[in-house]
């Protein structure tokens, strides 16, 4: 991809001070795109807070010549979330391009979760997405009503946990595939403004991640954040035709998921009797998927 793509861009990345958006900043910016760099600072499960995450990556990226700046704001709060729209436009003159990243984890066998731990899940998964996406979308539909010409990119992040569920991550899963409902949502109302959105579900190594180690020396690094990066700024360039899509991205794979289709039809003459229903469906059912079917073959 040549260099400066996104000159004239202005990105929002949330969660960017470490693992996949603090890749995606960096890409970002390499392209040419000033970028706001949104961190809290906390530890995995939420808690805490630290700017030295975020001012690191701006760091970066202004030694390397680009333009960056460092948000504290919390992306589940509908005002700080509002500020943070605010602070792109005012700082860089606009916002054509909002990845929405930041993540906790609270997992937990479900019949011994808190409702703390539900909440707090839940609010940082779909809220922080919701609440960004809906101030951006605000700024977006008035440039549009301005007669300002509006080429803008929401990029979701889901799971395969919220595709196809997870042990112990009841809140993660659920928050996860809410996000799709949401990112297709926007694809659909945003149309009118020139708004696109999609969802992303990566595989990489991060602090939610732990468990995908690197490899040897001299072996593709099939987990490196950095493979995901590719298809974030693509996704963000002015010209990118696709909206209310579903991609899984790890390694050297992009996979396009279609939407949710109809497995099994069945119909019968009036009303269905309970015996009809056991003998014609029981034996249809599809197969409960699992992670593990989501990641055979890898590289």
């Amino acid at each position: 991809m040549p260099h400066h793509r996104l000159d004239g861009r202005v990105a929002i990345v949330t969660g960017a001070g470490r693992g996949l958006g603090r890749s995606y900043a960096l890409a970002l910016a390499e392209l040419g795109a000033a970028v706001v760099v949104n961190d809290l600072g906390g530890d995995l499960y939420g808690s805490g807070r630290d700017p030295s995450p975020a001012q690191s990556v701006v760091a970066e990226i202004v030694a390397k010549g680009g333009k960056a700046v460092v948000s504290g704001h919390d992306v589940a709060d509908w005002s700080d979330a509002q500020a943070l729209v605010a602070m792109a436009v005012e700082t860089f003159g606009g916002l054509d391009i909002l990845i929405n990243n930041a993540g906790i984890l609270r997992d937990k066998l479900f019949a011994n979760m808190s409702e703390e731990e539900w909440d707090a899940v839940i609010r940082v998964h779909l809220k922080g997405h919701a609440a960004p996406s809906r101030h951006a979308m605000e700024h977006w539909r008035n440039e549009s009503k301005a007669g300002n010409k509006v080429a803008a990119s929401i990029v979701h992040t889901t799971s395969l946990a919220g595709l196809v569920g997870n042990f112990g991550q009841a809140n993660y899963s659920s928050a996860k595939l809410a996000v799709v409902g949401l990112s297709r949502t926007l694809a659909l109302e945003g149309m009118k403004y020139g708004v696109r959105s999609n969802a992303v579900s990566p595989s990489a190594r991060t602090r939610i991640e732990a468990s995908l180690k690197p490899p040897p020396e001299g072996v593709f690094d099939v987990f490196s954040p950095d493979n995901v990066s590719p298809l974030i700024c693509w996704l963000a360039l002015e010209r990118c035709p696709a909206t209310g899509q579903v991609f899984q991205a790890y390694g050297n794979r992009i996979e396009v998921i279609a939407p949710s289709t109809i497995e099994v039809d069945l119909k019968t003459d009036g009303r269905w009797r309970l015996e009809d229903i056991d003998r014609e469906l029981a034996n249809k059912l599809p197969r409960l998927s699992k992670l593990s079917d989501f990641v055979e073959g890898l590289p």
